[in-house]
């Protein structure tokens, strides 16, 4: 009998369904535009309002006019003009000094400075910016013992005994009374990052800079070098480059000293006092410092490529940084080594004008013998090294703004190789408390950027870029993604000579914001920092932290800074008189240069991070990769010739730095002036050259174009729009948007995920360290390395991949 609980199963027909319109289709689709009308009129106004809430830019060149009629202009708390003001006022010399007081008072070593991170982080939450500190776990060294002693043997085949103490260098820096903090007890002894633990015995050579063609000219001077320890000067090159061609070469160890005469006419020769009294190098000065192999790869060498995090795999550092010991000296405990060589060997004259140049110890007795001493005089170099891995702080400060996926970075590093630091790093230190200070400033008077600003305080630079560079390959996706521009300032002031490196597109920013700062030099009223300057922007290579962002991320970058020349009082580098007290009373007394980069680096973050127009010039790009073709025909040309062009004379210290950093195998004989055959090879490459100005021609229209577009709606800004028209604000805002796309990615477009040859690391074709000069940049790296090596088969490799990246960015425009 059925139940409510027999299950159906009778089939029940039913008819097909009745729509209840005879028009459905069409109501439907009525349905489905009207909704997304109504969608897109929301979208039009949330878009007016988060993409131009400032209602509207200054123009390209920034002029102040800023009476723009664009919607909500006039309801800003902080008018683009009143922010320029705030942060041209705000930045105080009394606080820079300040700041400047507190992070040169104590050691702050890479990895020993958590008080000062912390001190860092609450400064700028202080300041109204949320912070945080971000740590990795990386490998460092630090010092345990060292031993430098000149040993003479006494009679003729006796045993160990007969060998006696002739000199045994300090390997410290004198105690000033003037100057506290090279007098503390825990002040930093003098080591080198990433040296070699070692304990080494041999006879010396003079290797003069210790760059590649220094090398070059002892070979085929038949100098003998292996085994033997090498004594070089510093300056030119970066100092782990000097070690690591020493090391191939078959050399056992190597003295780094600071000779006087790369100081110009500020010496102690020259009846110039040193300091303490006179601005003239402190006799006992050591400069301290990293000597890991900046130009193969920076950061953790341990952690290619990926973050230093607790608990990641670790590679072998074996071919990042030396394998052999090596010590800093001051030219005093140099002078009996070099006394030593006295008539051993040929003499620096003996060679080429590159072995006579500077040579400032002359009147203290030294010959510049090159050696080798003989066999009865030796040198002992012990050295005694701690490898740990330990945590680095970096603290990043945020303020965030409208565009989510368009931010400035703006860095600097806090480590020290010493107690002070008051010039490298915390000149830039004190500079960056105060930018973020006055904008902190026009928080407070309700000011918010159109694109997020990240500050970083990093550490770990000093060792070799490592807080960078380790955050940068953690967040590499994003920063690809997101990262408009990196800001860098390392040594803020320690002269008054204004100075630049950048990615060209950002030549104009610069130039813009030196137009508006007041230098502290008013020999004529109202002179600028532009006035004074002589406009030359460098090529960017390494040596401080913007090298992740450009070379390893693609992202345009600058560094600006005041600094000394010949002339100004020296500048003790990772010396201890690298001082607070060195600063106030020859670097910058009254801290005038260092408000005046402050201004100057605020002023360059605002046009980056709040004007709605990205402030890139794309034509200055492709000026500048004309230029760097030029540079390439011009070495070119060397290889061609059958003399060289050497005379020093006619060349800047950055030409002679790259001619002596050539690996090119061309020693003394070139300098001689041999004839060398034009290679066949280099002929035809010449040729295929005419591939990349095509290539430049197209990518020159395009940033022409892109230029003029973006001038074009600068000037529809400007227009009185009606909020009625709201679709023509929705299509402005999409074109600057698209504008801006393009813009930001320009840079992206010349990497090359596989590398450079034999440094996989570095992904931009265009700019890099040099290979054998780690400081100066270099430009087309591929090709120039090629050229240097007279392999025509790889320039031709670096040509096509060059000539398919200028391409790419064309189309990108």
């Amino acid at each position: 009998m059925a139940s409510e609980r027999t299950p159906l199963i009778t089939t029940v027909r039913v008819g097909p369904p009745r729509h209840r319109y005879t028009h459905n289709v069409l109501r439907r689709f009525c349905t489905v535009a009207l909704s997304s009308t109504l969608v897109w009129f929301a979208l039009a106004f949330v878009i007016s309002v988060i993409v131009f809430p400032h209602g509207g830019v200054p123009r390209r060149h920034h002029d102040d006019d800023t009476d723009w009629s664009w919607p909500g202009w006039d309801r800003r708390n902080v008018t683009y003009e009143e922010l320029r003001r705030v942060l041209l006022e705000t930045p105080s010399s009394k606080k820079i000094e300040e700041w400047s007081r507190y992070y040169t008072s104590g050691q702050h070593l890479t990895g020993k400075n958590y008080s000062q991170a912390l001190w860092t982080k609450e400064k700028w939450e202080e300041f109204g910016v949320k912070s945080e500190i971000v740590s990795y776990d990386v490998y460092l060294n630090y010092p345990v013992d060292h031993r430098l002693a000149l040993l003479e043997k006494q009679e003729e085949g006796g045993d160990a005994s007969s060998w006696k103490v002739a000199f045994e260098a300090s390997l410290t820096e004198d105690v000033i009374d003037e100057d506290p903090t090279s007098g503390l007890e825990d002040r930093v002894p003098t080591f080198h990052g990433y040296s070699a633990s070692g304990n080494v015995t041999g006879p010396v050579v003079w290797v003069n800079y210790g760059t590649y063609q220094d090398y070059e000219d002892l070979i085929k001077a038949n100098v003998s070098l292996k085994g033997k320890i090498a004594i070089a000067r510093y300056g030119g090159i970066f100092r782990g480059l000097k070690i690591k061609r020493a090391q191939e070469l078959g050399m056992i160890g190597a003295i780094l000293y600071s000779d006087p005469g790369d100081d110009g006419d500020v010496t102690d020769e020259r009846g110039i006092a040193t300091y303490p009294d006179g601005p003239a190098r402190q006799p006992s000065s050591v400069q301290r410092g990293s000597v890991e192999f900046l130009s193969v790869l920076p950061g953790d060498p341990t952690t290619p490529g990926y973050p230093s995090k607790p608990g990641v795999p670790r590679q072998p550092a074996d071919n990042i940084i030396p394998s052999i010991p090596s010590v800093p000296i001051s030219y005093v405990d140099a002078l009996p080594i070099l006394k030593a060589l006295n008539g051993h060997g040929p003499k620096a004259k003996d060679f080429n004008q590159w072995w006579t140049r500077n040579a400032g110890l002359g009147y203290k007795g030294v010959e510049y013998n090159i050696g080798p001493t003989p066999d009865n005089v030796v040198v002992n170099l012990y050295n005694e090294q701690e490898y740990v891995t330990t945590p680095l702080w970096n603290v990043i400060g945020i303020i965030n703004g409208t565009i989510p996926d368009e931010v400035v970075v703006i860095g600097n590093h806090r480590d020290a190789w010493i107690a002070g630091g008051a010039g490298d790093p915390n000149s830039g230190s004190a500079v960056l408390n105060e930018v973020l200070r006055s904008f902190g400033e026009a928080l407070r008077l309700g000011w918010k950027p159109l694109r997020t600003i990240v500050f970083a305080s990093w550490d770990g630079e000093e060792y070799g870029l490592i807080g960078s560079t380790e955050w940068v390959e953690e967040y590499l996706p994003w920063i690809r993604h997101a990262n408009v521009a990196y800001l860098n300032i390392d040594t803020g002031s320690t002269g008054p000579h204004f100075g630049a490196a950048a990615s060209p597109l950002l030549n104009s920013v610069i130039y813009a914001a030196t137009s508006s700062v007041l230098s502290p030099n008013q020999t004529v009223p109202g002179q600028t920092v532009y006035d004074l300057w002589d406009r030359r922007i460098k090529t960017m290579g390494s040596g401080s932290d913007f090298t992740a962002f450009q070379d390893f991320a693609g992202v345009p970058s600058l560094s600006v800074e005041f600094s000394g020349q010949k002339g100004d009082p020296v500048y003790h580098y990772h010396s201890n008189y690298d001082s607070f007290h060195w600063m106030e009373k020859f670097g910058d007394p009254g801290f005038r240069y260092h408000r005046a980069i402050a201004q100057v680096l605020g002023l360059i973050t605002a046009q980056l991070a709040d004007l709605p127009l990205i402030a890139f010039q794309a034509k200055d790009y492709s000026n500048g990769l004309h230029g760097y073709v030029k540079k390439v025909e011009d070495k070119l040309d060397g290889v061609l010739s059958s003399t060289e062009l050497t005379d020093a004379s006619s060349l800047t210290e950055e030409e002679i730095v790259e001619l002596r950093a050539s690996h090119r195998k061309t020693g003394t004989a070139a300098a001689a002036g041999k004839h060398k055959k034009s290679p066949s090879g280099a002929l035809s490459f010449k040729k295929d050259l005419d591939k990349l100005h095509k290539a430049l021609w197209k990518l020159n229209q395009s940033a022409l174009e892109i230029d003029e577009r973006a001038r074009e709606l600068e000037d529809r800004i400007k227009m009185h729009i009606p909020w009625w028209k709201w679709p023509k604000w929705l299509r402005l805002a999409l074109e600057i948007r698209r504008v801006n796309t393009k813009l930001k990615y320009l840079e992206r477009q010349f990497l090359h995920e596989e590398g450079l040859d034999s440094r996989p690391w570095f992904k931009h074709i265009v700019f890099a360290p040099g290979l054998w000069t780690g400081y100066a940049g270099a430009v087309f790296p591929g090709l120039m390395e090629s050229i240097d090596a007279e392999d025509w088969t790889n320039a031709k490799r670096w040509l096509d991949i060059i000539e398919g990246k200028i391409l790419t960015a064309a189309r990108g425009l």
